[in-house]
Order: C-alpha cells, then structure tokens, then sequence
C-alpha cells in the first residue's frame, strides 16, 4: 500500500519524524597546540603556543569581563589573564600559557581554556562585553597605598617587592601588620582589596 496513514511507502515501514533539536554547537572546536618555547620567567618551564581553529575576535569583549584579567586591548583585540602560575594571552590567531611544566599539560591547558572559552560564549547574553581598554593596577598602584616602612614583617624586604608579590597573588594583604591593625590605613585596606581581591 503506497502513502497510506501509516506513512508506508513501496512496502517500508513508515518512519516517525522527530521534531527538530536544538543543537548547541560550540563557538571554538579546538586550540591546536604550535610549538613550545623556552619560559624566560621560569627556568625549566615552556611557554604554550596555539592556534585557535576559529578566531577569537568576537568572543575576546566578553572574556574580558572576567575577575582575572590583567590587561584587555580591543584594537588590536588582545587579551592577557593571571593564572597561578603564569599568563594567557590570547590574540584572534593565537594563543599563549607560560609557566606551563610541559607539552602533556600545555595540551590539558589549551583543552581547559577551550572549554572556558565556549562556556563564556554560551553566557554571553548575561555579560556586558569590554568596548574600552582594561589594565590591572600596577605595582606603583599597589605600593602607593601602602604603608612605605620597609619593615619586612610580611617576608618582604620592601612595601614594593610585597605590591609585585601582592599582583602576582604569591601575597596575601592580611601579611602586611601596619595594613591590617592600623585603624588609620582602613580607607586604603578597602581600596586595594578591590585591586588586587
């Protein structure tokens, strides 16, 4: 029986049409790792190199509203994010992670930073995407607000070694005695939580 209700065809059982999915599809398939390179800022450890198997162009705005971000440049579009250890920078064609130990966790790196970048597209609709360049404070940022006694008690020699080590989050603010018990530094306590978290 030709077309009848049942949908059979030429002696074929008809077949039941699914109502179409929504299908997610992911706004970066993969970072291919490049090369490595010897890491300058840590001997012994390589810096990661990759390319992106799609540009980055559109979703650097929206990764640039993330707590982590050091500095954000939307022409050229560039983005570079803290890690413990170490930077990502990442450009529309490439991607960079130093401090990395080797190939083996530069590849679960570049894996893990792929996923992020696809979670944060996904969220999209709920970020504000940078238009304007972002820059994290820098250690004259920091080391103005502290007390300037070079008094060690935090294991620092200087207030200005602690304000590098404080931005590269090897410090923690409650270290530095004046900061934390002097009434009179409480206004600048607030205020460099809010640089450096």
């Amino acid at each position: 029986m030709k077309g009848d209700a049942s949908g059979a065809r030429c002696g074929h059982p008809g077949r039941l049409r699914q109502p179409d999915a929504e299908v997610s599809v992911a706004f970066l398939p993969s970072i291919a790792l490049e090369r490595t390179l010897p890491c300058l800022a840590e001997p012994g450890k390589i810096i990661v190199v990759g390319r992106p198997s799609r540009a980055l162009d559109e979703v650097l705005p929206f990764l640039a509203t993330l707590p982590n971000v050091i500095a954000y440049t939307p022409e050229p579009p560039s983005l570079t994010l803290r890690r413990r250890p170490g930077l990502i920078t990442l450009q529309p064609e490439r991607v960079s992670i130093t401090q990395v130990i080797d190939s083996a966790q530069g590849l679960e790196l570049l894996a893990a930073l792929t996923d992020a970048i696809n979670a944060t597209w996904e969220d999209r609709a709920a970020l504000v995407a940078a238009t304007c360049r972002r820059q994290a404070p820098r250690p004259l940022d920091v080391w103005a607000l502290l007390p300037q006694t070079n008094c060690g008690r935090c294991g620092e020699a200087t207030c200005m070694a602690f304000a590098f080590s404080l931005l590269q989050q090897r410090q923690q603010l409650q270290a530095c005695d004046a900061l934390a018990q002097d009434e009179g530094f409480a206004d600048r306590r607030v205020t460099l939580q809010g640089m450096v978290g």
